[in-house]
């Protein structure tokens, strides 16, 4: 039985058309020849992920990316076809995972503990992992650091090393070489120095003695100098010097109290200091007693009368 030619190139076309729908099926992440459970998870950021990449636990695929549909929040909803014969416990975490340093993501089931199996159409705990390269921005950063570290040492070294620095170094060895030279003959001409002056050295250390000698022995003066002056303190502090203080200013204040009664003019001396008819009266008293002098010289008869025979003498009129 011969086939025609276009019976051919319509079996072709059929197959060609399967093909081509089960390779879109393929790379949609369905699969046709074996059924699939739905999970779902949503995610904040979705940067680097796509239908048809894989779901993987412990690196091993059990499953692909199917769907993805944004929200009206912001949020993305993934979902996942995993085979049947794989079974995924209800708290696994689905983590959105980089694999690669060009930002390339994938699925990473880490199964969870629970006894419970999640059924058809659940969703999952999502978790999203930080990309390999913004895992290795902070070592970039100190790369970077480094680097500029580094540019900055070379430079240095570049100008050290330039003619003018040389020159400028083997200036400071000469200076050096010069200064140690001339630090040599001043010890030289030192030790001559000490040579020639070892007698007299010798003497004033003999005198030093002498006189570290004499301050020994005065040191010791003035400890019995000390001994006594603490001795008398002690007398003094022991004798009854507050009794003596206090009738010295007992004293005093009789003195002052008898000084203010005498300025006053209570008193004799009082009066004799302030009023002067006391005085008046003592100068007149002087006078009169002058004159009673006076008058007796002149005249005794009148005052004394003298009888040598028992006769009385005639009185004067």
């Amino acid at each position: 039985m011969k086939i025609s030619n276009e019976t051919k190139i319509g079996v072709l076309t059929v197959l060609a058309i399967t093909v081509l729908i089960l390779g879109y099926s393929f790379l949609s992440g369905n699969d046709v020849f074996s059924g699939s459970n739905k999970f779902y998870a949503i995610y904040k950021s979705v940067d680097g992920l796509s239908v048809s990449k894989p779901v993987l636990v412990n690196g091993f695929p059990i499953g692909r990316v199917s769907k993805m549909q944004l929200l009206n929040n912001g949020h993305t909803v993934v979902e996942f076809k995993v085979e049947k014969k794989y079974n995924v416990p209800a708290n696994t975490l689905a983590k959105l995972v980089s694999t690669d340093l060009l930002g390339g993501k994938a699925i990473v089931f880490e199964l969870g503990t629970s006894k419970e199996l999640a059924e058809d159409k659940d969703t999952l705990k999502a978790d999203i992992q930080g990309s390999l390269a913004e895992s290795l921005q902070p070592i970039q950063t100190k790369a970077e650091n480094l680097i500029t570290k580094l540019d900055s040492s070379l430079a240095s070294i570049n100008k050290i090393l330039n003619p003018n620095f040389q020159k400028n170094v083997d200036r400071s060895f000469a200076s050096i070489a010069n200064s140690l030279q001339t630090l040599e003959g001043t010890t030289k001409k030192i030790d001559n120095l000490v040579a020639s002056q070892t007698g007299h050295i010798n003497g004033i250390l003999s005198n030093a003695e002498d006189v570290s000698s004499n301050l020994k022995t005065t040191t010791a003066g003035f400890n019995g100098v000390t001994a006594n002056l603490q001795k008398f303190s002690g007398d003094l502090a022991n004798s009854n010097i507050k009794q003596t203080l206090d009738n010295a200013n007992k004293a005093v204040s009789d003195l002052q109290q008898t000084m203010s009664k005498i300025n006053s003019n209570n008193g004799s001396l009082g009066l004799l200091l302030h009023n002067d008819s006391l005085y008046r009266n003592l100068e007149s008293a002087s006078k009169n007693l002058n004159l009673l002098f006076l008058d007796l010289k002149a005249n005794p008869k009148r005052y004394v009368h003298f009888s040598v025979f028992g006769g009385g003498g005639k009185k004067d009129k």
